[in-house]
């Protein structure tokens, strides 16, 4: 059998360290989010319909989505989400089924932070692993790695799934805070062999 586990987690959780620690154990890892920035950078295959969509004032010199353009713009613009996610997507979906069917590992985790957010998800998948942390904690990390200010920091996390309604999906969860990297590898795995890892 082949396991299908969904993993997801708000911004800043650790959901990509959990996808490496899982990947080291052998696990393949399909990226949704690594996938929709191929698809937008230059040359990449979003990137027409992008500039016909929302104009060449959301382009980079160099040919790429504007990304802190397009974040604000979809701050300000609820409908403008709709629109990128509609060029978006099928392009990420029909990556993700290519990748999936090169796959020859026993686990496939779907890293997916929008999972919660689209229903058609779990139909997919076997089980739903939420890495979980204190939204403070959740700030701090991404001030930390990405340099943004609060206001940028509480958009991103308002446009998110609220925590419970994530760990309301999970039938496994991490809690990421407060901990050390070897304290989360342990934790990763005492759950891998439920996923044949």
């Amino acid at each position: 059998m082949v396991w299908r586990l969904g993993l997801t987690g708000g911004i800043g959780s650790g959901k990509s360290t959990v996808a490496q620690l899982l990947q080291a154990r052998g696990a393949s890892v399909i990226d949704a989010d690594a996938i929709a920035r191929d698809c937008t950078l230059a040359g990449g295959s979003a990137m027409p319909a992008v500039r016909e969509t929302f104009g060449p004032g959301f382009i980079t010199a160099d040919g790429a989505l504007d990304r802190a353009q397009m974040r604000e713009h979809v701050f300000r613009h609820p409908g403008a989400r709709q629109q990128l996610e509609a060029i978006v997507h099928p392009l990420v979906g029909a990556e993700i089924r290519r990748q999936v069917a090169a796959s020859t590992a026993r686990c496939i985790v779907f890293d997916i932070p929008l999972l919660v957010e689209s229903p058609r998800w779990r139909l997919q998948l076997d089980r739903v692993l939420v890495v979980d942390c204190e939204p403070a904690t959740q700030r701090r990390r991404v001030q930390a790695r990405n340099g943004w200010d609060e206001t940028t920091i509480d958009a991103v996390m308002r446009s998110q799934s609220p925590r419970e309604r994530r760990l309301a999906a999970a039938d496994a969860v991490i809690y990421n805070d407060g901990i050390g990297l070897d304290a989360l590898q342990a934790l990763v795995g005492q759950l891998a062999p439920q996923f044949g890892l």
